[in-house]
């Protein structure tokens, strides 16, 4: 999963060129999006199991509403592993045939996939002159690429796009109607989920920050 001008989806920290005055929480936001960003497009690794080994479990924020959901995400990760992980992800995610759950606005939105949610979504991100890269298997509305987008807006240094009205625009329009209601809703009631039920917990709960965060500059 990679977006034009050289912004691709990373699965280690970064530096990134932050713009805000409070540069230590968009970091942050920057890089939550970022590890659920990777989290939902594969099955993690033997190294992304390590990170979770030593991670804090007072973060992101110790005694804030994310602090809950994350603790669980971190227990779930600590008590799967590699096997467990891919076998899990395929059980909800691909399968034979077409998958259990879609990780794709479109489906969410409009019940098939390549609606007009995503035509909508290629016309904004347009706008922002970010494309798919054409080796890329998933369409710009699959939930990693709709949040790279949203680490590109936050921690991206060209001004120009990378701002807090254009996240708004984007989070408002193409993640906050799916991700942590439909989306979310079908991984948590899926027999087979373990890891990835709490990553939906915590992805949710991420959302609901997120989306009062923009109430708020409205």
């Amino acid at each position: 999963m990679s977006l034009s001008k050289g912004f691709r989806m990373k699965l280690d920290p970064v530096p990134l060129a932050l713009q805000s005055r409070d540069e230590g929480q968009e970091l942050q936001r920057a890089e939550l999006y970022g590890l659920l960003a990777r989290l939902w497009l594969a099955p993690p690794d033997a190294a992304l199991f390590e990170q979770f080994q030593v991670a804090v479990t007072e973060a992101p924020q110790p005694g804030s509403f994310l602090e809950a959901p994350w603790q669980d995400l971190v227990a779930a990760m600590r008590a799967s592993n590699v096997a467990a992980a891919a076998a899990e992800f395929e059980a909800l995610f691909v399968g034979i045939g077409k998958p259990d759950v879609l990780q794709y606005g479109s489906q969410h939105l409009a019940g098939a996939l390549n609606e007009k949610p995503l035509v909508a979504l290629r016309s904004d991100l347009a706008d922002l002159q970010l494309t798919r890269d054409p080796a890329a298997i998933e369409t710009e509305d699959h939930i990693s690429f709709l949040f790279e987008v949203m680490r590109y807006l936050i921690a991206g240094d060209d001004l120009a796009v990378c701002n807090l009205e254009r996240q708004r625009q984007i989070f408002r329009a193409h993640i906050q109607p799916w991700v942590g209601t439909a989306l979310a809703d079908a991984v948590t009631a899926h027999p087979r989920a373990r890891l990835y039920a709490a990553l939906a917990v915590f992805t949710r709960a991420f959302v609901e920050v997120e989306a009062q965060g923009f109430d708020m500059i409205e």
